[in-house]
């Protein structure tokens, strides 16, 4: 006997019905909803690498300056960089590709709005266990010296550097548990981005609207792909160091230790092939808005784009 299903009935694939209150901003699936919120979070997170600049420039604004510890200062330099990279500029670019994307080419959301939404929460897990280290991370003299302190009254924060170059951020020269944080959380940090980058790839070469060929796209969904593409190749290539640094740190495997056969420019290797591309993901998507912004408000066409 066939059944069908009747209007208002339950399914098991159901789309999330529209709600109001918090709970519907919590389990929401809507492209504009998921933007915003990663546009709010972006914000706070650059509200929080503005303050870890200000106290490196009050460190820095008069000699022997004793404002800062070592450790301190190392941590603030660390977190502020890794902050506006991987928590502010990215996700702000994420915030605009989520709530413009889909109104740009004619689809009612991106192609997995599940998939969407996970990846904001799997990168808001991610900013709060990078930050959760100050609270629950530890520290100690490195080998050779005493510049990072055991006492901090800041807490201990990832020490290394944003770039991570070893052998500096490997177990010899910054103790501790507060590099793990830093490279797990970039983990975590990075998937989501993959993630977001497979859904926007797949949204724009499968949902655009009737008749819109890809030389009539928008130029800003134009830097939407490129940017995708780039975070596709990109990403692993970092994943596969941090990896390494967190299994050469946890589990005693030698891939940046020169004395046993290592090579610590391996990392720099690593870090750069991503690095490069990185650079053009930060700035395409501001591009791309200018590309946009530009001949709307001054009622020409883009020179060079059919």
């Amino acid at each position: 006997m066939a059944t069908t299903a009747t209007p208002g009935s339950r399914t098991i694939f159901r789309r999330p019905a529209s709600h109001t209150g918090f709970w519907s901003w919590i389990t929401t699936a809507d492209h504009k909803k998921i933007g915003i919120m990663y546009g709010y979070t972006a914000f706070t997170f650059f509200i929080l690498g503005g303050l870890e600049a200000l106290l490196l420039r009050i460190q820095l604004s008069q000699p022997d300056s004793a404002f800062l510890s070592a450790a301190e200062y190392n941590a603030m330099f660390t977190m502020h960089g890794t902050t506006m990279i991987f928590l502010f500029v990215m996700p702000v670019s994420a915030a605009f590709f989520n709530y413009l994307l889909p109104l740009m080419i004619g689809a009612r959301d991106v192609a997995f709005p599940r998939m969407n939404a996970v990846s904001f929460w799997i990168f808001l897990f991610g900013g709060i266990f990078l930050y959760t280290s100050f609270l629950f991370g530890t520290t100690g003299p490195p080998a050779g010296g005493n510049l990072a302190e055991a006492a901090s009254r800041l807490g201990s924060g990832p020490n290394g550097g944003w770039f991570g170059y070893a052998p500096n951020s490997g177990i010899r020269f910054s103790t501790g548990t507060v590099m793990d944080y830093w490279s797990i959380g970039l983990q975590i940090l990075g998937l989501a981005s993959l993630i977001s980058s497979i859904n926007f790839i797949v949204t724009v070469f499968n949902m655009r609207a009737k008749g819109m060929k890809l030389l009539r796209m928008p130029v800003f969904v134009w830097m939407t792909t490129v940017v995708a593409f780039l975070l596709l190749f990109s990403l692993p290539i970092i994943a596969v160091a941090l990896f390494m640094i967190t299994f050469d740190r946890s589990f005693g495997t030698l891939f940046f230790d020169p004395s046993m056969g290592g090579d610590p420019v391996l990392w720099q290797h690593f870090f750069w092939l991503f690095g490069h591309p990185e650079v053009y993901i930060l700035i395409l998507p501001a591009m791309g808005i200018v590309s946009e912004v530009l001949p709307t408000f001054s009622r020409k066409p883009l020179f060079g784009y059919p």
